[in-house]
């Protein structure tokens, strides 16, 4: 009763087989991008941190994340799904509420994907996107560092958590803070980007591991801002010609922007612990 009741609410032409059949075509000068993640009970969040509502939006917005700083605009989202017997039939309303006003607002579809029955919440995301210029983690030498927003509330929020306090609702842990308006405008002039999930010193590591680069610092970070993970800023470097254009974009979408290193040879490491609980 309850799979073909949470499968209701996004009934549309692509629902009712055992694949949803696109007629989607991609030319030549356009690319396919496919990102997932996944949002797991007790391991990303716990049930008396968030409503149901705001579960099913930041598990459609951390994989959006993935897809805003490669570049692409989403077109399509497959959803698995596994919740609890003991959730109602008004409650699984509420948790596909969040997930249909994440489409609406960034302009996707949701297609199909799976249901089953568990002992905890546990979300899958998958969204299909185009681009005609993806941006990779693929970095220069001789090139600035920057990172959007500012960094370390969630860290602190997570912490305020888990000792059984509570946090604001505009809390970036509870509601992740997305910048597609800069990235779309500034990706022409960026050479490579991620987003912040891990922290940040952990993405300028897998940054470097690709690209084989170090960083020299102009700007110094305390553990509390470097490591804080689940952030979803984004983290770019740019050719230092660019520096003008970037920050005029930053200024024109209202985004802050910290410029804070140098890439160069070399190799950089990441000394912070992972930061799901």
């Amino acid at each position: 009763m309850k799979e073909p009741f949470f499968i209701k609410q996004f009934q549309n032409k692509y629902i009712g087989d055992d694949g949803a059949v696109l007629k989607f075509q991609v030319s030549s000068s356009r690319f396919q991008v496919i990102v997932s993640d996944s949002f797991f009970e007790d391991v990303h969040f716990k049930r008396e941190w968030m409503s149901l509502r705001e579960i099913s939006i930041k598990a459609s917005l951390v994989n959006l994340s993935d897809m805003i700083v490669m570049n692409a605009k989403p077109k399509y989202a497959i959803l698995n799904v596994a919740f609890p017997k003991s959730l109602t039939l008004k409650e699984i309303k509420e948790l596909a509420s969040g997930f249909k006003e994440t489409a609406k607002k960034y302009n996707y579809e949701i297609i199909g994907g799976d249901t089953i029955e568990n002992e905890k919440i546990a979300i899958s995301v998958t969204h299909i996107g185009v681009t005609k210029k993806a941006v990779t983690r693929k970095a220069k030498c001789n090139e600035y560092v920057a990172f959007t927003g500012n960094l370390g509330s969630v860290g602190r929020d997570l912490k305020i958590l888990l000792k059984g306090g509570k946090v604001s609702k505009s809390s970036k842990f509870i509601k992740p803070v997305l910048r597609d308006k800069f990235f779309y405008k500034a990706s022409k002039y960026i050479t490579s980007a991620c987003d912040i999930s891990d922290g940040l010193y952990k993405e300028l590591e897998r940054i470097s591991k690709i690209s084989h680069i170090d960083y020299d610092f102009f700007v110094k970070f305390p553990k509390r801002i470097g490591c804080s993970g689940e952030e979803y800023e984004i983290l770019f470097t740019f050719p230092k010609k660019n520096l003008k254009i970037i920050q005029n974009i930053a200024k024109i979408t209202r985004t802050p922007i910290i410029v804070f290193a140098i890439t160069k040879r070399g190799k950089f490491r990441n000394l912070c612990k992972e930061n799901h609980f």
